[in-house]
C-alpha cells in the first residue's frame, strides 16, 4: 500500500477534450494506472469495487507525470448534490436556532449538479442583487449506491471525500411577495445559482481519512480567517446522513453529500463577497480551494 498521500482529480490538456482521472500527489498530476487511464471519475466511480483492490496498492511514484494539464472539477458531474443544513453546533448557535438535535432526521436541500459544480481553481460569478456568503463543508463521496442504507453499514458506501464550498445568496432567500408563510423562503435562488458550488481539488479515498468527524476545517477570504473549527462539531453524524437520504431517494455512485458548515459565515456580522475577493477553503488531508469572485 502506498505511503504517500494522493487524490483522484480530473485533467485536460491543452486541447480540453474530455476529463480524465490522474493521481495528484505532491503538487504533480500522474497518469492514472491502467485501466483507470482515459476514464472520468465518475466512470471510475460506477466501478468502484472493482478498482479498490488497484487503488489500495499503487504506488503514486511509479506514475508517469503529465506536464502542463489543467485541472477541473473533480467530479463532472455527480448526478445528485445532497446538502445538509444546519449540522453544526456553532452554527446553529450564530444564526439563532435552536440548539440542533443530534438524534432528530437532517434538514435537505439539493444543488443542480451541472450548473452549480466548480473545480478548485475556477471563479465564481457573483448573481447580481444578492449577497453571497461562503460556507466551508465536508463533501461525501458515494462509491457504492442503495436505498434505506442500515446507519452501521453506511461508511462502506463511501468512496472518498472532498472539499465544499455551499455559496449561499443570502439576499435573494427572503419573499416578500410569497403567497403563503411556506413559500416565504426562496431555497432556489439562495442556494441553485450558477457556479455555487465549488469542489475539489480531489477525491481523497475513504481508507486515507480515519475519521471524517476529525479534520480541521478553514476558510478565508483575502487572507483572513472566516471558518476555523473540527468536523467534531457536527450534529448528524455521516454515516446517519447517508442513512436519512437514502430513505428518501436511492444514492448512486458519483452523488455527493455536503455535510454542513462551521461557525463563521457571514450572515451574522452582514459581512459578504465582492467582485475580486479571493476565497480560500480548505479541509486538512483534503486539500483545498482557490476560487476567486467576479462581477456578474
Amino acid at each position: 500500500m502506498s505511503s504517500r498521500q494522493w487524490c483522484l482529480v480530473q485533467f485536460v490538456g491543452s486541447n480540453r477534450a474530455q476529463p480524465s482521472v490522474g493521481v495528484l500527489a505532491d503538487g504533480e498530476v500522474g497518469r492514472a494506472p491502467e485501466p483507470l487511464s482515459g476514464l472520468t471519475l465518475l466512470e471510475v466511480l460506477d466501478r468502484w469495487a472493482e478498482f479498490t483492490p488497484l487503488l489500495r496498492n499503487f504506488q503514486p511514484s511509479a506514475l508517469e507525470v503529465i506536464p502542463d494539464v489543467e485541472l477541473v472539477a473533480p467530479l463532472t458531474y455527480p448526478r445528485k448534490v445532497i446538502c445538509a443544513g444546519a449540522n453544526y453546533y456553532g452554527h446553529a448557535e450564530e444564526m439563532g436556532t435552536h440548539r440542533p438535535d443530534p438524534d432528530g432526521e437532517p434538514f435537505f436541500f439539493l444543488k443542480p449538479p451541472t450548473t452549480t459544480v466548480l473545480g478548485a481553481h475556477d471563479d465564481v460569478r457573483l448573481p447580481e442583487r444578492a449577497d453571497v456568503d461562503w460556507e466551508v463543508e465536508l463533501a461525501v463521496v458515494i462509491g457504492a449506491g442503495g436505498h434505506d442504507i442500515d446507519e452501521r453499514a453506511a461508511l462502506d458506501h463511501v468512496a472518498g471525500y472532498t472539499v465544499a464550498n455551499d455559496l449561499s445568496a443570502r439576499g435573494l432567500f427572503p419573499r416578500k411577495d410569497a403567497v403563503l408563510a411556506p413559500f416565504g423562503w426562496d431555497w432556489f435562488q439562495h442556494k441553485a445559482f450558477d457556479g455555487s458550488c465549488p469542489l475539489g481539488p480531489g477525491l481523497v479515498p475513504s481508507w486515507q481519512i480515519g475519521d471524517p468527524h476529525d479534520l480541521t476545517l478553514r476558510l478565508t477570504v483575502n487572507g483572513e480567517i472566516k471558518q476555523e473549527a473540527s468536523t467534531a462539531d457536527m450534529v448528524i453524524t455521516v454515516p446517519r446522513l447517508i442513512a436519512a437520504a437514502s430513505r428518501v431517494l436511492t444514492l448512486e455512485p458519483g452523488d455527493v453529500i455536503l455535510t454542513g458548515t462551521p461557525a463563521g459565515v457571514g450572515l451574522p456580522r452582514k459581512t459578504f463577497l465582492n467582485a475580486g475577493d479571493l476565497v480560500v477553503s480548505e479541509i486538512d488531508g483534503l486539500g483545498r480551494l482557490e476560487n476567486r469572485m467576479v462581477a456578474a
